[in-house]
């Protein structure tokens, strides 16, 4: 089996989330019927936006700990501020206003798809020589 790039990895993980939304969220005209699966996508889609993040920004692991978010912030301000507002909202968005707080709002829930896809695109563009 041939290796994705991780560019490859993080589209198939936002087309995972917006299957998860399609076919398990139960659109119910301007709202989703069910949190969990919201939750789920935007937690999936977020993970798509880290490993394209992750492609593009060297951000520095300290043993036994996590990542923070505000260590993606960091790396990606030093390089492009608009990428960084970016990410912001990808983060409000898709990790905190979905994948915590379950917000049902379709509105909402495809402004977030449609900020993974920017960043992933822009990590596309950006970052070939370290894929």
């Amino acid at each position: 089996m041939e290796a994705k790039t991780p560019i490859q990895e993080a589209k198939r993980y936002l087309a995972n989330a917006k299957e998860i939304l399609s076919e398990k969220a139960g659109k119910d005209g301007d709202y989703y019927a069910d949190s969990k699966y919201v939750k789920m996508a935007g937690d999936t889609a977020w993970k798509g936006v880290l490993i394209a993040l992750d492609s593009v920004f060297y951000v520095k692991r300290r043993p036994y700990q996590r990542v923070s978010v505000d260590d993606y912030k960091a790396a990606v301000a030093k390089t492009n501020r608009q990428v960084l507002t970016m990410v912001n909202e990808g983060y409000q968005i898709l990790h905190l206003s979905m994948g915590y707080d379950g917000t049902k709002n379709y509105k909402v829930c495809q402004a977030g798809m449609e900020e993974a896809k920017r960043i992933i695109d822009w990590c596309e563009k950006n970052g070939k020589d370290r894929q």
